[in-house]
């Protein structure tokens, strides 16, 4: 049986690891601390070593000296997963047999893919197509889920929701599962009870809301005694209602929505932990030059100024930007073509925004959409959120506000 050495690996990192590599028949060995390390990797002298580095490269700096200066562990392929360094600074790393560098968070099928061609050893990955975002806002957790249930997301997200609520300190977490554009079926039973079966693991079943207007999960739900407790709602200001008479730190539903939607910055510490996989953007690991390719964003609004604003700015990051100044305009060119992110307003003169976006999510659309509108009130928020938006502004922001969102939505 292969051996790999897992080295100062986080919590919630080591234990998706070691379970997912001893489903796949790899022995996990498992090391703290440089000389810790070193002596167990020389006395096991495994099939693949694979770093976590907390902060600084530079702290394992000794443990790749000693590791370069022993003629039997210099040969050992290495995998480290660390903080986002130069390019430069990654070549340099081959001299101590780092096969690659992968920088948080990681996209774990491209990691995965890439322990298999080092160890010569296939890994299973599921690639059931699925998107998985999550959001916080307080002590309430955001999960929407599209397009499908793919079990190894769903496995990961249990470790990416204990470490979120970790980092952010969070005291009785509350989640809101978003699923009402999953039609799924008995098929999916296996995975949806996975999903259900880890999240009452971490959270109260009181504090588990579901937004779906799929028949078979609300059956699945209400029939299975272990999730008794858990609400199933086919509206979300039910749901935010009912977290807020549970006792959430908001004093009602509209600061809610304020401070998830209203406010362009992110003040939520981030997960090292991610669940969108390499194959969500069409391929496999992108190198610094796909990296700096350009995004295509397509802004819907019939405002000139609009257009004077925001096309400048992104073409100012090499983002293209593509302009609608209708509704139809654009539905049309949705269809045939595909965009990065969308920011839209809702008064569009021939098309309602609304009716836009009811259409777009009954078609399992998963491409980001920013609501960038005048309209500010509770009820239009929220419905835009049940709608499939993936955020909300409200006008005027400054061009370099809307920039960063977008970008923040891309890499959220």
């Amino acid at each position: 049986m292969k051996q790999v050495l897992l080295i100062d690996a986080s919590p919630f990192f080591m234990e998706f690891l070691k379970e997912k590599l001893l489903a796949d028949q790899l022995k996990v060995e498992t090391a703290a601390g440089n000389r810790d390390a070193f002596q167990k990797m020389v006395s096991l002298m495994p099939d693949l070593v694979i770093v976590d580095v907390a902060s600084d490269i530079m702290s394992i700096q000794d443990f790749l000296d000693n590791k370069i200066s022993e003629p039997n562990a210099a040969k050992l392929p290495m995998v480290i997963v660390g903080p986002e360094i130069p390019r430069t600074s990654i070549s340099n790393l081959a001299k101590y047999g780092v096969f690659n560098y992968f920088s948080k968070p990681i996209k774990f099928d491209v990691f995965l893919e890439a322990i298999g061609r080092i160890l010569k050893t296939r890994l299973t990955i599921d690639e059931t197509p699925s998107v998985i975002e999550t959001h916080i806002n307080g002590n309430i957790i955001f999960v929407d889920l599209a397009q499908g249930l793919n079990r190894d997301k769903i496995e990961i997200l249990k470790y990416k929701l204990d470490d979120l609520i970790e980092k952010n300190k969070m005291h009785d977490p509350k989640i809101i599962i978003m699923m009402t554009s999953l039609d799924l079926t008995f098929v999916d039973g296996t995975n949806l009870e996975i999903l259900f079966d880890n999240l009452i693991k971490t959270f109260a079943l009181k504090n588990i809301k579901v937004l779906s207007l799929n028949k078979f999960t609300n059956d699945l739900l209400e029939g299975h005694p272990a999730y008794n407790g858990i609400e199933v709602a086919e509206n979300l200001n039910d749901v935010l209602n009912a977290l807020v008479d549970g006792g959430t730190t908001f004093e009602d539903v509209s600061d809610i929505v304020s401070d998830k939607i209203l406010f362009a910055d992110d003040e939520s510490v981030p997960s090292t932990i991610d669940t969108r996989f390499g194959s969500d953007n069409g391929g496999s690991a992108k190198t610094d030059e796909e990296k700096s390719s350009t995004i295509k964003v397509a802004i819907v609004d019939k405002d000139p100024a609009t257009h004077d604003l925001l096309l400048p700015a992104f073409q100012s990051i090499n983002a293209e930007a593509v302009f609608f100044d209708t509704g139809a305009g654009f539905v049309e060119a949705v269809a045939k073509d595909q965009f990065d992110v969308i920011i839209m307003d809702l008064f569009l003169g021939d098309v309602n925004g609304l009716d836009i976006l009811r259409n777009l999510q009954r078609q399992g659309f998963t491409t980001p959409i920013i609501i960038y509108s005048q309209a500010s009130s509770k009820e239009v928020v929220i419905q835009s959120l049940s709608l499939g938006a993936r955020t909300y502004l409200v006008k005027p922001q400054k061009p370099a506000v809307i920039i960063q969102k977008a970008l923040s939505v891309l890499n959220s």
